[in-house]
C-alpha cells in the first residue's frame, strides 16, 4: 500500500488539465459532452464514456475503486463482491451503515490515487474513477491505455471527464449510476437508486419554489491562496441549491477551467449573502471559517453567519454526495422552506 502526500482536490484538478491532451490521446478521441449511451452488441454490452467505447463481453468481476465516492456507488448497487481494490480511502469517509462492508476490500493507497504497479497487481476488468486525473500516466499512475493492454476498462465519471468537467451537472451522477448498473448486470438496483436521487432533488426544487435567490460565491481556501469556484458540478450545484453564483461560468477566467485564483477585493466588491466552502476536514473548517470571518467582516454572508462548510469530496464529480450537497446549501439559505 503506498501513502502520499494528501493533495487538494483544486490542486489535483490542475494537474488534470495540465495532463489533459495527453489523457485526451490516450482515449483516442474528443471526449464527448454528450450524455452516455449505452447499447448491446450480441450479449456484449457497449457504454460510451468520456468519448471512447467500452465493451464489456462479459460481467466484470474484479472491479477496482480509485476513490471512496465510486466505491459508495458500488456498495449501493450492492457489488460487495466484486471490489477487489479501493483507493484514496482517507479522501472522504464512507457513510457509516457502509464502513462495515469494505472493511475486507484491499487498500490500494490513501491520499492520492494508487501506484500503476499497485493497480495492475490487483488485475482489474474494470476501474472506476472520478476523473481523469487518476489515469496520469506522468504522476506514476496506470494510463488508460496501460489498463486496457492489461485487460481492463477504464470508467471515468461523466461530470469527471476532460471536455465535460466545465460543464458538468449534478444529474451527470445519474448517468453513472446508469452505466454502472448496465455494465455489472444490476438494472433494477440502479433504477431504485437514481429514484431516490431524483426524488431528493425534486423535494429541493419544490422547497425553493418561489424564494428569491440569493447570492452565493463559492470559494476554496488553501494556505493564502482564495480560488472561487465558478463552472463544472460545482457550479451547478449552488444553482440546483437555488443560488445565484456570484462567478459567472461565462467569465474569461472559467472558460477552461472551472477554478480561478481571485484576489479578497472581488469577493468584497460583489457582497454576497451566503458563501459555500469546501473543506478537507474539522481542522480546514476551522482555519477557512477563521480566514473569512478575519478577510470579509463587512460582507453579508459573514454578518448573517452564512458561512456553509461542504466536504470537498461531496464535490467531486461522479457522486451522490452531489445531492447532498445540494440540500445542505438549499436548507441553510432557506431556513424557512424545508
Amino acid at each position: 500500500m503506498t501513502t502520499t502526500p494528501r493533495r487538494s482536490r483544486i490542486t489535483a484538478a490542475i494537474a488534470a488539465i495540465a495532463a489533459a491532451p495527453l489523457l485526451l490521446a490516450a482515449c483516442g478521441s474528443a471526449v464527448s459532452t454528450d450524455t452516455a449511451e449505452q447499447q448491446s452488441t450480441g450479449g456484449a454490452v457497449t457504454i460510451e464514456n468520456c468519448g471512447r467505447e467500452l465493451t464489456f463481453e462479459a460481467t466484470p468481476t474484479r472491479v477496482a475503486s480509485l476513490m471512496p465516492t465510486q466505491t459508495e456507488l458500488l456498495l449501493r448497487l450492492g457489488l460487495d463482491d466484486a471490489i477487489v481494490a479501493q483507493a484514496q480511502t482517507s479522501v472522504s469517509p464512507l457513510p457509516d451503515d457502509l464502513t462495515e462492508k469494505a472493511d475486507d476490500i484491499p487498500v490500494l493507497s490513501t491520499d492520492a490515487p494508487p501506484t500503476r504497479e499497485d493497480l495492475l497487481a490487483t488485475k482489474p476488468d474494470l476501474v472506476l474513477s472520478p476523473t481523469s486525473y487518476e489515469f496520469t500516466a506522468e504522476q506514476g499512475y496506470a494510463s488508460i491505455d496501460q489498463l486496457n493492454d492489461n485487460g481492463a476498462e477504464a470508467y471515468v465519471a461523466t461530470g469527471g471527464c476532460a471536455d465535460r468537467r466545465n460543464s458538468a451537472e449534478v444529474t451527470d451522477v445519474f448517468t453513472d449510476i446508469e452505466n454502472i448498473g448496465t455494465i455489472m448486470d444490476t438494472p433494477d438496483a440502479a433504477d431504485e437508486l437514481i429514484k431516490d436521487g431524483e426524488d431528493r432533488l425534486t423535494a429541493v426544487k419544490d422547497g425553493i419554489a418561489g424564494h428569491t435567490r440569493p447570492t452565493v460565491a463559492q470559494l476554496y481556501v488553501e494556505g493564502n491562496s482564495l480560488t472561487a469556484i465558478g463552472a463544472g458540478v460545482e457550479a451547478d450545484i449552488i444553482k440546483t441549491a437555488g443560488g445565484d453564483n456570484v462567478s459567472d461560468p461565462e467569465d474569461p477566467q472559467f472558460s477552461d477551467f472551472f477554478a480561478a485564483e481571485i484576489n479578497p477585493e472581488e469577493v468584497i466588491s460583489r457582497k454576497p449573502e451566503a458563501i459555500v466552502f469546501g473543506v478537507t476536514g474539522p481542522e480546514h473548517e476551522e482555519q477557512t471559517r477563521s480566514y473569512l470571518k478575519k478577510t470579509f467582516p463587512d460582507v453579508p454572508a459573514v454578518k448573517n453567519d452564512l458561512l456553509i462548510a461542504i466536504p470537498e469530496s461531496d464535490l467531486h464529480p461522479g457522486t451522490l454526495g452531489n445531492i447532498g450537497a445540494v440540500e445542505t446549501i438549499a436548507k441553510r439559505i432557506y431556513p424557512d422552506a424545508f
